[in-house]
């Protein structure tokens, strides 16, 4: 917050540049049969389709998350694995910037958690969306 007790955009303007990199996680619980149906649903593949709006969702981060900053990511990448009972999403997200890349891999993993769900609750009512969590991140001097 700033002096007069308002929200606001952190600067790091006077920051010197890093390699950073940041890796989270979410989980959506199902039937196990609808586990084993992910990748024929009426609506489609739900595992490609999850992927690629996990990487759509980091590249707009800045446009959701209202005090995060606009980052020019290197990389993006969203793995789904699916279990007896769900599947497992991991995102990590790449920059060399000023700020961190945390916000980036929570809205991937978020987002393609969200695109699991919308894309299976035709079949499965009690399906949940949890779990969501930084697992590590890290930052590297630019030489």
């Amino acid at each position: 917050m700033d002096e007069a007790g308002s929200v606001r955009m952190v600067d790091v303007g006077g920051k010197p540049l890093s390699r950073r990199r940041a890796l989270a996680r979410a989980r959506v619980t199902m039937a196990a049969d609808t586990a084993r149906r992910l990748r024929d649903l009426p609506k489609g593949d739900a595992l490609a389709t999850a992927q690629v709006a996990g990487i759509m969702a980091a590249k707009r981060t800045s446009e959701l998350v209202p005090l995060c900053h606009p980052l020019p990511l290197s990389h993006v990448g969203v793995r789904l694995e699916v279990a007896d009972d769900g599947v497992e999403i991991t995102a990590a997200a790449e920059t060399t910037a000023q700020t961190g890349v945390e916000m980036e891999a929570l809205v991937a993993a978020s987002v393609a958690a969200l695109t699991v769900y919308d894309m299976a609750k035709a079949i499965d009512k009690d399906m949940v969306i949890g779990d969501v969590q930084l697992v590590e991140k890290t930052k590297e001097p630019v030489e």
